[in-house]
């Protein structure tokens, strides 16, 4: 679990593609001196994955085809800036929104605006969402804890960066026609499944919801 608040900008160094397992280094100096260890997950531009080696100023992680059919791994190359945030402890402070680091799909940067003082940013994401994402609601983009400033015709939301944000996360470098990750709000998510279930809506206690698995 995660908070959507990035600690670092990451540079990927190597991949290695296998058979089955894609492996990817990052270049992580303030990452990589922290308490940090191999078995250890880390959301790597909202994708969370396993630490296997930590070298120097390097770690490796890996992917299986399902996380790289899903997000935007495949666009990486050598020299891309990842956004970079290690799981949240019992007892952190919680001052993004609860990530999990699953994306639930990719999106389209569709423009970038300088808006006072602020740079608005506007995505188009995959129709089967639309469900997920209000106004005023959270949403993470590449890993970042954001809020939903509109949501616009053709499947289509706008987000307001503040400077803060554009430099430290890679946000900031993003144009038109960019992919992005997108993973919605784990609180609209388990409210859709509370809504489409066929369970007694009066009876909505933490009991009732493990016996038939919603939560």
């Amino acid at each position: 679990m995660f908070t959507g608040l990035i600690e670092e900008i990451g540079k990927i160094t190597r991949f290695i593609s296998g058979t089955e397992i894609l492996s990817l280094s990052v270049l992580a100096p303030e990452i990589c001196s922290s308490d940090i260890k191999p078995g250890d997950s880390i959301a790597v531009s909202g994708v969370c994955l396993t630490i296997v080696k930590i070298q120097d100023q390097e770690f490796t992680v890996q992917a299986v085809p399902e996380t790289v059919q899903r997000t935007i791994l495949p666009d990486w190359t050598v020299g891309e800036r990842v956004n970079l945030e290690r799981s949240l402890t019992l007892g952190g402070r919680l001052d993004g929104h609860f990530v999990a680091g699953h994306v639930d799909g990719t999106g389209t940067v569709t423009a970038v605006k300088q808006e006072k003082g602020a740079q608005r940013l506007e995505v188009q994401f995959p129709g089967n969402l639309s469900r997920f994402i209000a106004e005023k609601g959270s949403i993470a983009v590449n890993g970042v804890s954001l809020t939903v400033a509109e949501i616009m015709p053709d499947n289509r939301f706008a987000i307001a960066l503040i400077p803060y944000t554009l430099s430290r996360t890679n946000l900031g470098g993003l144009v038109n026609g960019k992919q992005v990750n997108l993973e919605v709000d784990l609180l609209a998510r388990y409210l859709e499944r509370i809504n489409t279930a066929q369970i007694d809506k009066s009876d909505l206690t933490l009991e009732k919801l493990a016996e038939t698995g919603y939560v």
